[in-house]
């Protein structure tokens, strides 16, 4: 497992543990290039989550997409092994 996956396997426990609706968006074809690995809709809040790992940063494109659903009223999360609390944190708020 790809320590990317790993990332993304916790933060699915923890969108679990919430009861929170969760998908990952299809890319490429028909899909929308550059949308976060995982949509999240939680108590009404749409939430968008790009998983990386180490000091990876989102690219150029999936930033644009995180600083759009930002601007739009969402949350947009980047996480990795070090801040993935961050998704328990607004999943309790």
């Amino acid at each position: 497992m790809t320590p990317e996956a790993k990332v993304k396997k916790k933060v699915v426990a923890i969108l679990k543990e919430h009861d929170a609706y969760f998908f990952y968006p299809v890319t490429g074809g028909y899909g929308r290039s550059g949308v976060p690995d995982i949509v999240v809709c939680h108590d009404g809040r749409f939430i968008g989550i790009e998983c990386k790992s180490g000091k990876k940063k989102p690219t150029p494109l999936q930033q644009v997409n995180l600083d759009q659903i930002a601007e739009t009223g969402g949350i947009a999360l980047v996480v990795n092994e070090e801040n993935i609390s961050d998704v328990q944190d607004i999943l309790n708020r």
